[in-house]
């Protein structure tokens, strides 16, 4: 089959692998039909590489058709529509009962101290290949795949593998009280439709920041209040300016590790790429550092009592935080990766509406051949071509 496959910094390239096969009796095998590039994606592109290898099938946004299930699985057949979780759970461990999918301990990649196994996403997250792919091999997937309708685009469902779910996460973590308002940094895929679902849920005002004109008209068609932040001496002074002196009531970072306007992070970042990679993973378990000029920014900015919710990802471990600042102001914070089936019944109903009540199917601004996708991805990552989100076609 095709694949998209890593092969070195801003280096991916489609070749010719392996079919998967059902390797425990719990597999399937699903046949995509669309897949997208996550931002997340993009920092496999850059910062993450020392934990990747030559060859590495990259996604973890798909949707397809199942081929082929294993003996154990009851719950889905060949013909089935599915949309698969990025992240990969058994359904009934501890972590699971609790709806902490993230953290399954079934998955659990304890050998690098990290959390449940994600398709795509590097030896810290176990390695599994990925979804950019002409077909890939679901583990648990009695549990895991989303059946959806037969009908209607694949966007229509498509996001339900990550961004949408890890959207509605981060506004339910924002919590933001009634009449209050919701400020979101970063306007890509998750940011857009963090402001969506806020406003869905009934949020009064949501406000967001970002530096792209196209990411900054597509939220206002939304009927969201937008800052270009390229106007913007102080942006933590003006959003607390804007909201009656004290500043939102609840913040999201939707940006994470990659963010504009932190230099010395970026500096340290790039040094680290060019360490061989058992170096390179020793410094950034130990010393690594984020660009945080977007999360320090969300703390200046909530309100005194306020909640900043985490949906960007990082991965410092040497990140300087503004402790005292955070404690004086009681400020809360809420993090992590998203517990996709936790929410799934939440949305899924909405977006088997005909009115589309999330505007899921005003997001895509590419479609492009798996074929396409180094291009797609050095778009992606220039923000060129109004280019929000990639989808590819397998």
């Amino acid at each position: 089959m095709k694949a998209l496959t890593w092969q070195g910094r801003r280096d991916v390239r489609v070749e010719e692998v392996p079919d998967p096969r059902i390797e425990e009796p719990t597999d399937a095998i699903v046949r995509i039909t669309s897949t997208a590039i996550c931002g997340s994606d993009l920092h496999l592109y850059e910062v993450l590489g020392p934990y990747l290898k030559p060859g590495d099938i990259l996604g973890h946004e798909p949707m397809g058709v199942v081929e082929e299930v294993g003996s154990a699985v009851t719950r889905l057949k060949p013909g089935d529509r599915v949309v698969v979780p990025f992240n990969i759970a058994c359904g009934s461990c501890w972590m699971c009962r609790r709806q902490l999918y993230a953290q399954c301990e079934t998955t659990q990649v304890r050998g690098q101290g990290k959390g449940a196994a994600l398709f795509g996403y590097t030896s810290l997250y176990g390695s599994v290949p990925g979804g950019q792919a002409e077909y890939l091999r679901v583990p648990h997937a009695d549990f895991g795949p989303i059946v959806v309708p037969a009908t209607g685009p694949d966007e229509r469902w498509l996001y339900l593998s990550d961004i949408l779910p890890t959207a509605w996460q981060a506004v339910k973590y924002a919590d933001t009280p009634p009449g209050g308002t919701l400020a979101v940094f970063g306007l890509g895929p998750v940011g857009q439709f963090c402001a969506r679902v806020a406003r869905h849920l009934g949020v009064d005002r949501v406000i967001g920041l970002d530096l792209v004109p196209e990411r900054l008209e597509l939220a206002r068609r939304h009927g969201v209040e937008v800052l270009d932040v390229r106007e913007l001496d102080d942006v933590p002074g003006a959003l607390v300016d804007l909201v009656d002196g004290r500043g939102p009531d609840a913040v999201i970072d939707a940006v994470g590790m990659e963010a504009h306007g932190s230099p010395t992070g970026k500096l340290a970042q790039a040094a680290v790429g060019l360490l061989p990679d058992r170096v390179a993973q020793n410094m950034i378990d130990r010393a690594g550092v984020d660009r945080l000029s977007v999360l320090h920014a969300a703390l200046k900015a909530v309100r005194r009592g306020g909640t900043v919710s985490l949906s960007g990802v990082y991965g410092g471990e040497q990140d300087p935080m503004p402790m005292m600042e955070m404690f004086d102001r009681g400020i809360q914070l809420r993090m992590g990766q998203c517990h996709v089936r936790r929410w799934v019944d939440e949305i899924l109903p909405l977006l088997d509406r005909d009115d589309d009540p999330l505007c899921v199917e005003d997001l895509r601004t590419h479609r492009m051949p798996l074929t396409q996708a180094p291009e797609a991805y050095e778009m992606f990552q220039q923000k060129r071509d109004g280019c929000v989100k990639v989808v590819l076609a397998p």
